[in-house]
């Protein structure tokens, strides 16, 4: 799986995770859809869907226009807030897109319908990846708008620390 890290609105970040065989991705937090839509031309792949971490416009701000624009896609998160949802995910449920695997995992204090994404492809050399939204950034956690200081030590060390450590 290849994982291209989108830049976006200053201080964020949307990704596209195509599974190289088929052509076909994933994106992830899909925000700003014309730059996404871009990445998609210029990668050559077909988008299948979208897992949103949360509703906050930052992350899911495009899933609206991406849906109108591509008729079939699907629109995964845990939050009934997320716009053009077709799948509501629950902890520890497991998707897959082709060699793609996903395991969602339930991390709510940022929000209360907070998901995060843990990805890999079995046999594969690389590193699984997790999206982690607004639980988990390089420096720390983010805001508590719905959710406790206990909610996000949950998060952090019962949820998100048991991951593999090449994660």
């Amino acid at each position: 799986m290849k994982v291209k890290v989108i830049s976006v609105l200053e201080d964020n970040y949307m990704y596209l995770v195509i599974e190289e065989s088929t052509r076909h991705a994933v994106a992830v937090d899909a925000a700003v859809p014309k730059r996404l839509l871009e990445i998609i031309r210029k990668e050559d792949v077909v988008l299948r869907a979208i897992l949103t971490t949360h509703h906050h416009w930052d992350h899911a701000r495009g899933n609206e226009e991406l849906a109108r624009l591509i008729p079939g896609l699907q629109v995964f998160g845990a939050d009934e807030r997320i716009g053009a949802l077709t799948h509501k995910v629950t902890h520890g449920q497991e998707l897959t897109f082709g060699a793609i695997r996903v395991r969602c995992l339930f991390t709510p204090c940022h929000t209360s319908g907070h998901m995060c994404y843990f990805m890999w492809e079995d046999d594969s050399p690389d590193a699984p990846a997790l999206f982690s939204g607004d639980t988990l950034f390089v420096g720390g956690c983010g805001q508590f708008f719905e959710g406790t200081a206990e909610q996000m030590l949950t998060n952090l060390t019962q949820i998100l620390g048991t991951l593999p450590k090449d994660t």
